[in-house]
């Protein structure tokens, strides 16, 4: 008799929703300071969660949350970056 698998859950930074790690994107900050997408979440750094869907991402903007929680300034564009990969992610219908 097999155990269910785990999944692993994670809280987005900008609607404090629990939600499993793989309906959300990774955002990290590196050592020198760099803050970039981590579409694999094994990238190492400190790390933040967003939800995948473009009312939680314009929250975060809006709020400042990024900034707050990896502790540097975040790029304008990079909110864009994350819109556009969303954009890619959907199912086209």
């Amino acid at each position: 008799m097999n155990k269910p698998r785990k999944i692993p859950m994670r809280k987005c930074v900008a609607t404090g929703e629990m939600m499993p790690k793989k309906e959300l994107i990774r955002i990290v900050r590196s050592s020198d300071g760099d803050v970039s997408i981590d579409p694999t979440g094994k990238k190492s750094g400190r790390g933040a969660y967003l939800s995948k869907n473009s009312e939680a991402i314009m929250l975060a903007k809006k709020k400042n949350v990024l900034k707050h929680h990896l502790e540097t300034e975040v790029p304008e564009s990079l909110y864009d970056e994350i819109l556009s990969l969303i954009e890619k992610e959907k199912p086209q219908s």
